[in-house]
């Protein structure tokens, strides 16, 4: 999902800056939710959000999640496909195709 380039320029954003002591998994993960709200307020009152801002947000999303993944020692490739897999067997193309319904309704 991201590659080393974008990794290691986190690595050293956050090393430049000694703010890996305040990188606990928890505080990465309140980060991520807080965040998620600000990505989700771009959407507030209407579905026309304003891309510019929609990035920003989506990118600090997108950012704590991927220093949470490092945190953890997680490959988020990985974890996305292995993710995949399980919610693919839940379900199955041909029961879920066009449906929004849960896999215990299927």
């Amino acid at each position: 999902m991201l590659d080393d380039r974008v990794r290691e320029s986190l690595r050293a954003f956050v090393a430049e800056r000694d703010w890996a002591q305040f990188h606990t998994p928890s505080n990465l993960a309140k980060s991520i939710a807080i965040e998620a709200g600000e990505l989700l307020e771009c959407f507030q009152w209407n579905d026309d959000a304003d891309l510019e801002q929609v990035r920003g947000e989506l990118a600090d999303v997108l950012t704590y999640c991927a220093l949470l993944a490092d945190r953890l020692g997680l490959d988020p490739s990985e974890i996305v496909l292995d993710k995949l897999a399980v919610t693919g067997a839940k379900y199955p193309a041909d029961q879920a195709r066009g449906r929004s319904d849960r896999y215990d309704v299927l």
